[in-house]
Parts: C-alpha cells; sequence; structure tokens
C-alpha cells in the first residue's frame, strides 16, 4: 500500500485480478466533498463554494486540501471558510469525523490527522 508512483497509490493488489490505485487528488476531492457537506462550513479556500462546485466541477473541490500519503496512512489538511454564527470547535469537530469516515470508507486507507485551518467567517447576507 505504498507509494507507488507519484500522487498515486495502490489500495488494492490482487495478482490473479489486477490493482487498484487511486490519485491522491481523488482523495483531496472526497475530504473537501465530505467538509463541504457539514453544516456551517461556507466554502473551501479559493472560494470554492456549494455554487461553483456545480458550475466548475468536482477539481475545485481539491482547493484548500492537502493529503499525505504514506505506507497506507493518510493525513489530510483542510482550508475552511465557516458560516458566522457557528462554534468553529464544533464545526471543526464534525468536519474531521466526516473527512475521516468518507475517506476510510470510500477509499480503504487510514486517515490518521485531519487538521483543520479556518481562513475565515462568512457573514450572511440579508435581503
Amino acid at each position: 500500500m505504498g507509494k507507488e508512483e507519484r500522487n498515486a497509490y495502490t489500495i488494492k493488489n490482487d495478482a490473479n485480478i489486477g490493482e487498484v490505485k487511486i490519485a491522491d487528488e481523488v482523495v483531496a476531492i472526497i475530504a473537501g466533498l465530505a467538509a463541504m457537506e457539514v453544516e456551517g462550513v461556507a466554502s473551501m479556500a479559493g472560494n470554492a463554494t456549494r455554487e461553483l462546485i456545480s458550475k466548475l466541477g468536482m477539481k475545485s473541490l481539491s482547493k484548500g486540501v492537502k493529503v499525505d500519503v504514506l505506507d497506507g496512512i493518510v493525513t489530510v489538511s483542510l482550508t475552511l471558510n465557516l458560516l458566522y454564527g457557528y462554534g468553529v470547535k464544533d464545526i471543526s469537530v464534525k468536519v474531521q469525523e466526516k473527512v475521516k469516515s468518507s475517506i476510510e470508507n470510500m477509499t480503504g486507507l487510514e486517515v490518521a490527522d485531519v487538521n483543520i485551518r479556518v481562513a475565515g467567517v462568512k457573514v450572511p447576507e440579508e435581503d
């Protein structure tokens, strides 16, 4: 399960069938999607809001996400903008749990750390 190529990691290797490799950008997109599902998260760093993601596609989700994989162990660093009025600690814990479970369930890789940096707070616009 170690690093086989630059930015791609073997997650399953069966000599009878073949191997499965996953790019680190895919892991970053999974992390970004999971983080954006948590209520109170306004956007990823680089202003990847839900509306922007729907227009530009999934690649914009990897902005604000750094993923390191070493011997099948993942460390994720996320930079987020939160919505005003939500507790930073509460949202951070929810994001950490959601990102960890999403990556582990979808890839089989083990997540050691999910580090969060809050870059800003978005104040809702009044109508």
